[in-house]
């Protein structure tokens, strides 16, 4: 019986973990990756070779491809769960018509905007009829027209 015991409890530490588990989303050192791309002097090829394909393009007017990397983490007991974001990174490019990169803005979660949304409420211009209004206008349906016949005509 203790040598089960001892067993439980030995499988129960060994499954513990106290290192931050970490899971990462996008592409791997998207910043270090950032600093090797020159303006002028990258085409798409090139980034291909260093970035892999990109996590989304856009082709308006320009060709613009979006790399993006993450990382959460939600180790702590204290957080029960919730994850914390380590890393949000987002690096946009921007190409010519030729392929040749002619702009690159590199984000972090520090300078990404914050966006604020308004705490207003929209007021019902509209509105005929109030609850109490309605309410008697079909009690008053009723009372003229109990079996509903009039309706059905």
């Amino acid at each position: 019986m203790k040598f089960l015991n001892l067993f439980f409890i030995l499988i129960l530490i060994t499954n513990c973990s106290l290192n931050k588990v970490v899971k990462h989303h996008g592409v791997h050192n998207l910043k270090k990756k950032n600093e090797k791309l020159n303006i002028l002097n990258t085409n798409r090829n090139d980034v291909i070779k260093k970035l892999g394909l990109p996590s989304t393009k856009s082709t308006f007017d320009t060709e613009v491809w979006i790399y993006m990397e993450r990382k959460t983490s939600s180790s702590q007991i204290r957080n029960l769960g919730k994850q914390e974001l380590l890393l949000n990174d987002v690096l946009i490019l921007e190409f010519d018509t030729k392929g040749m990169l002619v702009k690159k803005e590199y984000l972090t979660k520090e300078n990404m905007n914050n966006i604020k949304v308004s705490s207003n409420k929209t007021q019902i211009i509209n509105k005929k009829d109030s609850f109490v209004d309605s309410f008697l206008t079909s009690l008053r349906q009723k009372i003229n027209d109990p079996l509903g016949i009039k309706k059905a005509k």
